[in-house]
């Protein structure tokens, strides 16, 4: 069944896919997996005039578009994704450095790199990663934990910023348990938190600092040098370990991907950073689809519902979804750079106090919009959106890494993986 597609229709299919996730991915507010559940509902009818693999192209290609567009409304608005929270940072300074196209090439060279380094890796993955995958399984809360405390450790200069670090991951990892041990939904959960402590919480302190938007640079000085192809290798790996271990999520690879690159969210290496976010995010969304034909496990919302759709996983299919993959990232890439210069050439132009306050705006809606869509409390959720905000601003003031916010999703893993949740 698969050969009989055309070669022309896998491209017109992945060509459609990546302009959804392109959608998608710059506004704020709407999560790949809110489509692909529409589109798998619908996939009854969808399928009277498509075959399955016809519509798993199309997903597969809309979830990498995403991974990669979305950082752009990260970046430039300081809206965050569970995949590009950390990203804000790095991003933020460079376009208040007036090199926001630079940073449109880091991310879109992550995202493309990173799928070519899973796709190189594979064969070995193949041999290693299933035997490992039943031995791991039990302790993945120790794995975590031992991440945490080398988190601690690595990031903190002293005892006291050392001291604060923990206290802000414990913090924020008692809201992130509060909020899921509600009957809340999870989407509504992680929209006000990382709302609040990523996104909201970053634009007050900047304007609080009186930052003006510079003119951007018409000329990036992007250079593919030896951090940027560390940063590549970093987020391919960190996106595979992602996509295959339990219990991993965005929080831990974002902490893999920042440790296996070198950089932060604050320091010299921002460039190797981003890189390895972005990989992070884009190698994510091949991999936990390439799971299921090594351990029988979809890793993702999107991977699931393909899971689903195809019946019988074989190597035929494997190779279909990987030259999908690389047609889906290679026109995503192009989008990527286009929209990215767009976004870069038009900032500059508007006021940016204006512009920030139009975000929070828009942004505190959408949590309310989306709260009340779900049938959630809405007093509740506007006290843990503040709660967050304040929280979020803590590190910005103290001076220590805000990746220790992190704790919002990684206490919740290690409680639940420890038997206690």
């Amino acid at each position: 069944m698969i050969w009989v597609l055309k070669l022309w229709e896998i491209i017109l299919v992945c060509f459609l896919g990546v302009i959804c996730g392109t959608v998608t991915g710059l506004i704020p507010g709407i999560h790949v997996n809110t489509v692909g559940a529409f589109l798998f509902t619908s996939s009854a009818f969808l399928l009277t005039f498509m075959s399955p693999e016809v519509l798993a192209v199309f997903l597969l290609s809309m979830s990498i578009s995403h991974a990669l567009l979305e950082f752009i409304p990260s970046m430039f608005l300081g809206v965050p994704d569970e995949g590009t929270v950390l990203s804000i940072m790095p991003g933020h300074y460079f376009l208040l450095q007036g090199k926001g196209k630079e940073a449109i090439r880091l991310v879109a060279v992550g995202g493309f790199g990173s799928i070519l380094v899973t796709i190189l890796l594979l064969p070995l993955f193949m041999i290693i990663l299933p035997p490992l995958y039943t031995w791991l399984k039990p302790y993945i809360w120790i794995i975590l934990s031992g991440v945490v405390i080398y988190m601690f450790i690595r990031l903190s200069s002293d005892m006291i910023s050392l001291l604060w670090a923990v206290l802000l991951f414990l913090l924020s990892g008692v809201m992130g348990w509060v909020m899921f041990s509600t009957p809340i939904s999870s989407n509504v959960s992680l929209l006000c938190m990382f709302t609040g402590l990523f996104g909201v919480s970053t634009l007050l302190y900047s304007m609080s600092q009186s930052s003006v938007v510079p003119e951007q640079n018409s000329f990036h000085n992007f250079q593919f040098n030896g951090t940027v192809l560390r940063g590549v290798f970093a987020g391919g790996i960190a996106g595979t370990i992602l996509g295959f271990l339990p219990g991993m999520g965005p929080a831990q690879g974002s902490i893999l991907a920042q440790e296996l690159s070198g950089g932060g969210d604050s320091g010299e290496n921002r460039d190797g950073f981003l890189v390895a976010m972005s990989g992070v995010n884009v190698s994510d969304a091949l991999f936990s689809l390439i799971a299921i034909y090594l351990i029988g496990n979809p890793r993702s919302g999107i991977a699931v519902y393909i899971d689903k759709l195809i019946q019988v996983f074989d190597f035929n299919h494997l190779l279909l979804f990987i030259f999908a993959s690389l047609t889906a990232v290679s026109l995503s890439l192009i989008l990527c750079l286009k929209c990215g210069d767009l976004a870069a050439e038009s900032i500059e132009r508007i006021d940016y106090t204006r512009l920030s306050w139009a975000v929070i705006v828009l942004m505190t809606f959408i949590v309310v919009l989306f709260a009340v869509m779900e049938h959630s409390n809405v007093p509740f959720i506007l006290m843990v959106y503040a709660t967050a905000v304040a929280l979020g601003l803590l590190p910005h003031y103290i001076g220590v890494n805000k990746s220790n916010l992190m704790g919002v999703l990684i206490v919740p893993a290690i409680i639940i993986y420890m038997g206690m949740g």
